[in-house]
Order: structure tokens, then sequence, then C-alpha cells
């Protein structure tokens, strides 16, 4: 571990929420976060395909993205009972209220927010996301933009995200992150 990190002793009182748009680097910043916190990684794409027995993409296929929700919201409060960890949440997790709710009491959220080409090059790289199947990806992120943007505000962090090395954005959200945490934590918890 860095020198200069402070002791991540305090994050192991809350849950670690990234949120935002599909390309914005959840998955692969929360995993690099989560071992510089010394916490586990959960991605909760990944937990509602275990827990579905299949992929996202036939999820949303056979059942509809209302379905999907529901399921997300479900994993979501089951890994809300479990131990402290770093967590991605899907795109659209955080525009239900409910989950919002649960996030702001169990958690620290991070806005992973990145403008519209950063999105559009990085979705680029997978042909998986249900919701770029139809219509131009372009116009349908500029959408998502429009309608998400504003709730993702609501987060406990903003941080831009753009294509920096993944290491240095790691250490940017980590040192914010640690900043933001000790200031959150009583001090008795600190010692």
């Amino acid at each position: 571990m860095n020198a200069e990190r402070t002791s991540p002793r305090a994050a192991e009182q809350r849950f670690i929420v990234l949120v935002g748009l599909m390309g914005a680097g959840k998955t692969s910043l929360g995993k690099r976060l989560a071992k510089m916190f010394e916490l586990p990684f959960l991605d909760s794409d990944a937990e509602i395909e275990k827990a579905a027995g299949c992929s996202v993409a036939d999820i949303f296929s056979q059942f509809g993205e209302a379905e999907f929700r529901e399921g997300e919201r479900r994993v979501l409060e089951r890994i809300f009972t479990g131990p402290t960890a770093v967590v991605a949440t899907g795109g659209g997790a955080y525009m239900d209220e409910r989950i919002r709710a649960m996030i702001s009491e169990r958690a620290v959220s991070v806005w992973l927010r990145a403008d519209l080409d950063t999105l559009v090059r990085r979705t680029k790289r997978r042909d998986d996301r249900p919701l770029l199947k139809n219509g131009d990806p372009h116009d349908t992120l500029a959408h998502l933009m429009e309608l998400r943007y504003p709730i993702y505000g609501q987060a406990d962090i903003v941080v831009d995200v753009d294509d920096e090395p993944l290491s240095d954005t790691a250490e940017r959200v980590y040192k914010t992150l640690a900043s933001f945490i000790e200031a959150q934590t009583p001090i008795a918890a600190r010692i």
C-alpha cells in the first residue's frame, strides 16, 4: 500500500458504491479500488446473472427491463446485508428511489461522470449492452445522459473520468474517497 494512503479502516464501515452510465468504468475502477481499500469487490450485474442463471441481455429479452430492475433491487438488498464491499452498480440502478435510499443509508456513492464521446468509444468495445441494441448508440447514450445525469448528481462524490490511465483515475478516486470517509467518520472510529 502506498505510504501516502490513509488506513482503509474507516471504509470498512460503509459500502463504496459506484454509479454512472455504461462505459464509465465502474467495474474496472471498482476492482482497483477494492484492492486499494482492502475490501471485496462486487458487480451487481454479475450478481444478478448468478442469481438468475442467465445473462443480463437474456433477462432483458426474456422478461423485460421492469423485471430486470426488480431483480436488481433484490440483489442489491442482499448485497447490503452482507460484508462491506466496493460495489459497481448497473447504469439504471441509481434511478430507482428505493435503491438510492439504500445506498444513502449504507454507502458512500461515487458518480463516475464521463462525457458522451468517452462513453460511445468505450461502449463500442462490447456488444452485450441491452439498452444499446436498438437504435444509434450515440443517440441512446445522449438520451440516457439527459435522463440520468440529474439523478446521478445526487451521489456523495462526483468524479470526472476520461481516457487517463486507470491507475491514475483509481488514485484520484481513492484520495477523494479517503478524504470524504475520513471527514464523515467520528474520531473514536478512526483510532
